[in-house]
C-alpha cells in the first residue's frame, strides 16, 4: 500500500465510466462489494436498497458482501435474489427506494463480474459527480458507524408485480396465434420469462413458447449469453427453423438487451428494431417523441417522420439516452445494440417488453417478421457495426476525415464523428477502453454502395494500423 495514503485506503479499479465490470480476484472480490455497499449506504445517505444478482457463479458471495455492506451502512435491503437488471430497475423506481444494485457481468468473459447501479427512480448515477464520487469514498474506506443495522427483507414477490407490468405493455385481447423461440442461453432469463409467460397464459394469451438453453446455468455450458455474436447466433436460428416457430427471442446474461431472429431463423439487426418499435409506438400515441442513437440512423428517422412522431438524437450509451429521455419526455428511446428504453417502465431498459411489443405488432399486421422489415431492410441497407483493432486511432480517424470531410453536406461531432452525404452516411467511433474504433456505414436503398464505402473506409483506417477485428 502506498504509505502516503489513509489506513483504510484500496485501490479499486472496476469502476467504469457508466457501472463497475472486472476480473474476479484481480478487479473485484467481495471486500470490494462490501465497501460499494457500504459507499453507497453512507455517501448516498440510502435508507433502503433493492439488490438482485445474475446467474454466474460468483453473483453470490459478491451480492452477500455487498448486502453486508449495505445493512452495516444502516440500508434495509430489499433482495431479489436472482434476477435480471431491469428487475432491480422496476422494484427500486416501484418500491420508491432510494437506489438499486444489481450484480452482474452481462455479456463479460465468465472470469468477469461487476455492478449496475441506479439512484432514486431509477434514474443512472451521474457518471460525472455520483459515481466518481461512490468509487472515491469506496477506496477511501473512510466510514463512520450507522446509527442502526439494516434489515434485510425478501423481494422475490415482486417478480409477480414486475410480470404483470410488463405484460401490461401489450394488449393481449390483440394477440394471434404465434410460436416463439425463446433462448435464455443458461442465463438470469429463464424463471422470469417463465412468470411472464403464466402472466399471459392467465390472461388467454394464444402463444406458444418452445425453450432452449432454458435451465439456469453457472457453467454456461453453451457459451456466454451474447447473441450479438455471430458465432452465437446460428444455434438459436436453427432452434427456430426445427422447431417451425413464427419467430426467434435470445437474450444476453442480464437480459436487458433481447435480440431477434425471423421464421427462417435470419437475425435482424438492431436498427431495425428500434425503427419497428418506434413505429409500434406511434400507431397508438402519434406525435411523441423517440429518442435514439447516431450510428445507424436513416431508416429510425424515416419510420418517425412517416409516423407523424418527433427524432431526437442522443449520445450513445444508457446514461445518455436516458437522460434525454427524461428532458424530453420521450416514449421510447432505442439503440442498434439492442438497448431499448420505455418512459412508462423508469425511463429504463428493459428486453422482455421489446419482444411483447413485436409480437403484438406482428399480430396487428398480420404479416410475419421477415416481410414487415423486409422493404425497411432493403430500402436502408447498412454494414453492421465493425470493430477495427489501430494502434494510432486518433491518426487513422484524421486519415478518413481528410478524405471524406469536404465532400460531407453534413458534419455532427455529437458521439465520434459521423459524415452524411447525398445518399449515405457513416459514424466512426473511438472505445473508450481499448484501442478500437467502430464503424457503421448505410445508405439510401443501394447495398453496392455500403460495401464500396465500407472498403474505402476500412482500407485508410488501416493505413499504419493493425487489420480490422470482429468483436
Amino acid at each position: 500500500m502506498d504509505q502516503t495514503q489513509p489506513q483504510g485506503y484500496r485501490e479499486i479499479t472496476c469502476f467504469k465510466a457508466y457501472d463497475m465490470r472486472g476480473r474476479l480476484g484481480v478487479d473485484l472480490d467481495a471486500d470490494i462489494a462490501w465497501r460499494v455497499g457500504r459507499a453507497f449506504a453512507q455517501g448516498r445517505e440510502a435508507r433502503r436498497v433493492v439488490v438482485g444478482r445474475d446467474s454466474r457463479a460468483s453473483s453470490p458471495e459478491l451480492a452477500a458482501a455487498l448486502i453486508r455492506g449495505l445493512t452495516e451502512g444502516g440500508a434495509d435491503v430489499l433482495d431479489l435474489g436472482l434476477a435480471g437488471t431491469e428487475e432491480v430497475y422496476f422494484a427500486t423506481g416501484e418500491t420508491g427506494a432510494d437506489g438499486g444494485i444489481e450484480v452482474t457481468a452481462s455479456h463479460n468473459p465468465i472470469d468477469y463480474n461487476g455492478m449496475k447501479l441506479v439512484g432514486p427512480g431509477s434514474a443512472p448515477l451521474d457518471p460525472e459527480t455520483e459515481l466518481p464520487a461512490l468509487a472515491a469514498l469506496a477506496r477511501l474506506g473512510d466510514f463512520t458507524a450507522a446509527a442502526r443495522q439494516g434489515d434485510v427483507l425478501d423481494g422475490r414477490a415482486l417478480r409477480t408485480d414486475y410480470a404483470r407490468a410488463v405484460v401490461d405493455f401489450v394488449d393481449v385481447a390483440a394477440l394471434r396465434p404465434m410460436t416463439i423461440l425463446v433462448n435464455a442461453g443458461n442465463g438470469t432469463a429463464g424463471p422470469t420469462f417463465d412468470a411472464i409467460a403464466a402472466e399471459l397464459a392467465a390472461r388467454g394469451a394464444p402463444l406458444t413458447f418452445v425453450r432452449v438453453n432454458h435451465q439456469v446455468d453457472p457453467g454456461f455450458p453453451n457459451g456466454i449469453p451474447n447473441p450479438l455474436l455471430p458465432e452465437n447466433q446460428p444455434m438459436t436460428a436453427e432452434a427456430v427453423r426445427a422447431a417451425g416457430a413464427d419467430l426467434g427471442v435470445a437474450w444476453d446474461g442480464d437480459f436487458d438487451r433481447c435480440f431477434f431472429f425471423d421464421a427462417d431463423g435470419n437475425f435482424i439487426p438492431g436498427e431495425y428494431i428500434v425503427g419497428l418499435l418506434a413505429a409500434a409506438f406511434l400507431e397508438k400515441m402519434p406525435g411523441e417523441k423517440i429518442v435514439h442513437d447516431p450510428r445507424v440512423v436513416l431508416n429510425t428517422r424515416a419510420v418517425i417522420a412517416g409516423a407523424g412522431g418527433s427524432a431526437v438524437q442522443s449520445k450513445t450509451g444508457h446514461a445518455f439516452i436516458k437522460q434525454t429521455m427524461r428532458e424530453e419526455g420521450a416514449i421510447y428511446g432505442g439503440e442498434m445494440s439492442a438497448h431499448h428504453y420505455f418512459r412508462d417502465f423508469f425511463f429504463c431498459d428493459s428486453g422482455m417488453i421489446p419482444w411483447l411489443l413485436v409480437v403484438e405488432l406482428l399480430s396487428r399486421k398480420g404479416v410475419s417478421l421477415a416481410d414487415l422489415l423486409a422493404e425497411r431492410m432493403r430500402m436502408f441497407p447498412s454494414s453492421g457495426e465493425i470493430n477495427f483493432v489501430l494502434d494510432d486511432p486518433a491518426a487513422a480517424i484524421d486519415l478518413v476525415v481528410a478524405e471524406f470531410g469536404p465532400k460531407a453536406l453534413r458534419r455532427e461531432d455529437q458521439d465520434g464523428l459521423s459524415l452524411e452525404f447525398r445518399d449515405w452516411r457513416f459514424n466512426l467511433r473511438r472505445s473508450n477502453t481499448e484501442p478500437l474504433v467502430r464503424l457503421n456505414v448505410e445508405s439510401a436503398g443501394d447495398p453496392a454502395l455500403v460495401q464500396r464505402r465500407q472498403a474505402e473506409i476500412a482500407a485508410l483506417l488501416q493505413a499504419g494500423s493493425s487489420k480490422p477485428k470482429d468483436t
